[in-house]
């Protein structure tokens, strides 16, 4: 992206583009627009969107899955309101930490098990399991840098 705008004065496709340079690092993205700068920043000050978390991430909130016939939400909505997990993904599961073991073609945990508690730092495996389970704990944020 840098090399497309320009890096020096001489290189810039147009006035002042160079100056974007610094800013091109990470995971970053243009916007171009005709609408007046402050009326963008202060769209983007205030919009945010719910999304999974990644590894790495802290959670917010104790996530734990109730003994039994595992559910598609986890436990997250009425029994009446959900489907029990299908049989091919047990092994799926298990391999992300897991107890569970199949059950006359259904997935079963022996106890409550507990994927995450609020503050604590999540892996991988947690990160996976809190997906499939549909529990969103991170908010994407746009920052504007220039």
């Amino acid at each position: 992206m840098a090399k497309a705008l320009g890096t020096t004065d001489a290189e810039e496709h147009l006035p002042n583009l160079s100056e974007l340079t610094p800013h091109l690092t990470g995971n970053v993205g243009l916007l171009f627009t005709n609408r007046d700068p402050s009326e963008i920043l202060s769209f983007f000050s205030t919009y945010a969107e719910t999304d999974y978390a990644r590894a790495g991430a802290v959670a917010t909130r104790t996530f734990t899955i109730p003994a039994g016939t595992v559910r598609s939400r986890g436990g997250e909505v009425p029994e009446e309101d959900d489907v029990p997990m299908p049989h091919s993904l047990e092994v799926t599961v298990r391999k992300w930490g897991m107890p569970t073991r199949l059950v006359k073609g259904r997935v079963v945990l022996e106890e409550e098990y507990t994927v995450c508690e609020e503050g604590q730092t999540l892996n991988s495996h947690q990160t996976a399991l809190l997906k499939m389970f549909g529990v969103a704990m991170a908010e994407f944020r746009v920052k504007i840098k220039a």
